[in-house]
């Protein structure tokens, strides 16, 4: 097993992506836990998508991708935290007009270069074992700024998870903390795009936090365990991917097998943590039970 986890990092570009899996798992497991508290799940797969266009607008341009795709995340958050406070427009068709629109504008520009197959299995997979020390330190960036805004307004986006009436009644602008979500969320997709694709992305923010859920009820446990699973899931991923690739001959796509990964921790705790809580309960009520008379 030390084998595993070890002898892959070896080589350089191992190691960058070995960095760049652990920053995102940190923080798509941070952002991913108010996520699914907010059962925003669509949400975040409307924003992996609405950073396309500016991804291959980016490229085609020759301009930075992280700009391109920074720029396509900011304006669609700012977007869909528009049409969503119009009470005429309902949430779900806010986020599949913004999804479909901004993703049918990205195949549209990609599919003008000559290699546009190559290109848009690129954007929408990513190539994480192609990460620069460049690109590594634009995602510690946006790292620092997301999960300094999480620690800045934990108590507020925490409210308006949990009572947005009550948020609203105490002062809060709910929809500037909607916004700042929502930003956050593109932010993480901004992030990983490089790393893991639009599409893969989703898996980082949500399939983590989820697999939290089913263990914890605790915000704090919740927000520990899915950091930790979301970087776990990374280091394992690209450590067996290396293996299978490299050492039997059998190639492996090193985000998805993260991705694979990920799942695999949710059906896990999918399976043990129903039972774990019920026992968990019990031990407590038998804790809380009065002592029988004589007892002690």
């Amino acid at each position: 097993m030390t084998h595993l986890l070890v002898e892959p990092f070896q080589v350089a570009f191992m190691q960058r992506a070995l960095l760049a899996v652990l920053v995102l798992g940190v923080l798509a497991g941070a952002v991913g836990v108010f996520v699914v508290l907010r059962r925003l799940a669509f949400v975040g797969d409307a924003l992996t998508h609405t950073v396309f266009p500016g991804v291959v607008v980016a490229f085609l341009i020759d301009q930075s991708i992280f700009l391109g795709a920074l720029a396509a995340g900011l304006l669609s958050a700012l977007l869909l935290t528009t049409l969503t406070s119009n009470r005429r427009v309902t949430p779900d068709a806010a986020l599949a007009i913004l999804l479909t629109s901004f993703f049918a504008v990205g195949v549209v520009l990609v599919s003008r270069v000559q290699s546009y197959t190559a290109d848009l299995s690129a954007f929408l997979f990513g190539r994480i074992l192609a990460v620069s020390w460049a690109e590594l330190a634009q995602t510690l960036v946006v790292a620092v700024i997301v999960l300094a805004t999480l620690v800045a307004l934990r108590k507020e986006l925490l409210l308006r998870a949990f009572d947005p009436d009550g948020a609203a009644a105490m002062g809060y602008r709910t929809g500037v903390l909607d916004l700042v979500l929502n930003v956050l969320i593109a932010l993480v997709v901004v992030a990983a795009v490089r790393a893991v694709g639009t599409v893969l992305v989703i898996a980082l923010i949500i399939v983590p936090a989820a697999t939290a859920r089913l263990l914890t009820d605790r915000v704090a446990s919740m927000t520990a365990l899915s950091c930790g699973l979301g970087a776990l899931g990374g280091w394992l991923g690209l450590a067996i991917s290396y293996d299978v690739s490299i050492e039997r001959g059998v190639r492996l796509a090193s985000g998805a097998t993260v991705v694979v990964v990920l799942v695999a921790f949710f059906l896990v705790a999918l399976a043990v943590g129903p039972g774990r809580r019920v026992l968990a309960r019990a031990l407590g009520g038998a804790a809380a039970a009065p002592s029988p008379p004589g007892a002690g």
